[in-house]
């Protein structure tokens, strides 16, 4: 895919984010669109594709998404250890959820989407620069 303009909003997908795109359930994929149509930054994290990938031929359409995606991020030291903060906090065990959200807060300003508002919202309170949207 052709870099795209640096953008100060980014959206990242967790997993029911992913595979709800993927599928192209029409509202979420529209809601991606318009994420898409203003340039903004769509990433998926690593840990996201360990809980949407299984290795099959079940995974074509979703493997075919992320190519349209313009970054797979990285677990860093720095993000693990923000995500174990965050879980310290709501004293939660979801690593994953956490991840997305730490990977979130890195940024300027993140929208998540997530099947999962409830416990993402709960890990993204006070990080006043993410926003969980439901899908």
């Amino acid at each position: 895919m052709a870099p795209r303009p640096a953008a100060e909003l980014r959206l990242i997908l967790d997993s029911g984010a992913v595979i709800a795109v993927a599928a192209g359930k029409p509202l979420v994929r529209g809601r991606f669109e318009e994420f898409r149509d203003r340039c903004v930054a769509v990433i998926v994290p690593a840990a996201v594709i360990a809980e949407v990938i299984r290795g099959g031929p079940g995974d074509a359409t979703v493997n075919r998404f992320l190519k349209t995606i313009d970054e797979v991020s990285a677990v860093t030291e720095r993000t693990a250890r923000r995500a174990g903060a965050l879980l310290a906090a709501v004293d939660s065990t979801a690593t994953v959820d956490a991840l997305v959200i730490a990977e979130a807060a890195l940024g300027s300003r993140s929208v998540v989407m997530t099947g999962d508002p409830k416990d993402l919202r709960a890990l993204a309170t006070g990080l006043g620069n993410v926003h969980v949207e439901a899908v």
